[in-house]
């Protein structure tokens, strides 16, 4: 073949593959029609994909006339998929098939983000989750892990993430020796709004903001159905837009920064001047429990969402997106901070970005980057294996 027949190959072969994903159970029938290919080119394709363990058929279909069809469905365990969100004060990860299906998964606190103490519980959690991997053809086909950060292209350099500490950082490699298996490190808002597109709250939208609201904020854009990196990868660093110019000085080295009042870490920092509750258990969860009693802290969460609501009105005014989706820890307040965000963006945003948008919370909630980041673990491997067959 020349190359430009080996290209049309791999994209048909990928067009094919994506069908059944999609649609299946379905026939090779089926997916002529639909991709308008000629039923050799389909069931050429068809038998490789069925050779390497990606699809398998199934029972006979309902005949339109002639003999009863072979169905088609995607092998979605023929691998697995590690997904990693390294939070500033947690660990989650989680093994999933090849359609994103969570098979088993893992949730640390962690108090010490210090470089050598997470790399210790990354790979821990990691080894848990390759040991509780099922038997399969491809075994575990890569490790994802979404950081508080900002994350080059490729995902080689962790230059900054400032809530954790860390500066320059070349986590992608130190996974890769350690494991020998493909990584994908991705920013965690980026891999949160992925996720969200593909199995959540975003499904049915082409322009989502996905707003992460944890110990900081960031923001992932999903822009014509792509997700939207910027052009080094550094897009959605909006946790340190300012908001206050005589504000508070951040760890990103300004001041005034939209995470320093509207954050995990801001609710927790005021609440530790409320004298009426228990400073010893002072997290998000206790405090979510406490609202529904103490005024005073149901006024802390109402403020929390007021200052959302101020950035995510620059944010609709700017990008006049479709949906706003919230994420992350705060999503735990939802029915706390919902309506004074609502109020704000209401009163502040243009009427015209106001139209057609919905503002919603997180499906997967908690699980929305690590989702995200096993899924673009699952489309590496798949695009790999693709090209490979050539």
């Amino acid at each position: 073949m020349t190359w430009n027949q080996q290209l049309v190959k791999v994209n048909n072969k990928s067009k094919v593959l994506e069908t059944i994903k999609e649609q299946a159970p379905l026939s090779r029938a089926d997916i002529s029609q639909q991709l308008g290919l000629t039923k050799g080119t389909i069931s050429s394709l068809v038998n490789e994909l069925l050779a390497e363990n990606i699809c398998y058929e199934t029972g006979p279909g309902e005949s339109s006339g002639g003999r009863r069809p072979v169905m088609l469905l995607f092998n979605e365990r023929a691998g697995y998929s590690i997904g990693i969100d390294l939070g500033v004060n947690y660990i989650l990860g989680v093994l999933t098939d090849l359609s994103g299906n969570i098979v088993h998964e893992k949730m640390k606190t962690i108090n010490n983000m210090d470089y050598e103490m997470a790399m210790m519980a990354i790979k821990k959690m990691i080894q848990f989750l390759l040991d509780s991997a099922p038997e399969s053809h491809y075994g575990v086909v890569g490790i994802g892990i979404a950081v508080p950060g900002i994350v080059s292209n490729g995902g080689d350099h962790i230059l900054l993430a400032p809530n954790l500490g860390w500066k320059n950082i070349h986590l992608k490699q130190e996974i890769e020796k350690e494991y020998n298996l493909p990584v994908v490190i991705e920013n965690e808002a980026n891999a949160g709004a992925y996720g969200e597109k593909r199995f959540g709250a975003g499904k049915e939208f082409e322009n989502v903001i996905y707003l992460s609201a944890g110990i900081g904020l960031g923001v992932g854009f999903i822009l014509n159905n792509e997700l939207y990196r910027g052009a080094e990868g550094f897009s959605g660093e909006m946790g340190h837009m300012i908001i206050d110019i005589h504000g508070k000085e951040c760890s990103c080295g300004s001041a005034g920064c939209w995470e320093l009042y509207a954050s995990e870490q801001a609710l927790l920092n005021q609440a530790k001047d409320v004298k009426s509750i228990n400073q010893a258990e002072l997290n998000l969860e206790s405090l979510v429990q406490l609202a529904t009693e103490n005024e005073e802290i149901n006024s802390l969460f109402a403020q929390i969402g007021r200052y959302l609501g101020f950035g995510l009105t620059n944010i609709i005014n700017t990008f006049n997106p479709q949906q706003i989706i919230i994420g992350n820890r705060l999503a735990l307040a939802k029915d706390l901070i919902v309506q004074p965000i609502v109020d704000v963006v209401e009163h502040h945003s243009l009427r015209h970005n106001q139209a057609n948008l919905k503002i919603s919370f997180a499906e997967l909630t908690n699980y929305s980057s690590a989702l995200g980041v096993s899924a673009f673990v699952t489309e590496f491997f798949l695009k790999s294996d693709l090209q490979e067959s050539r």
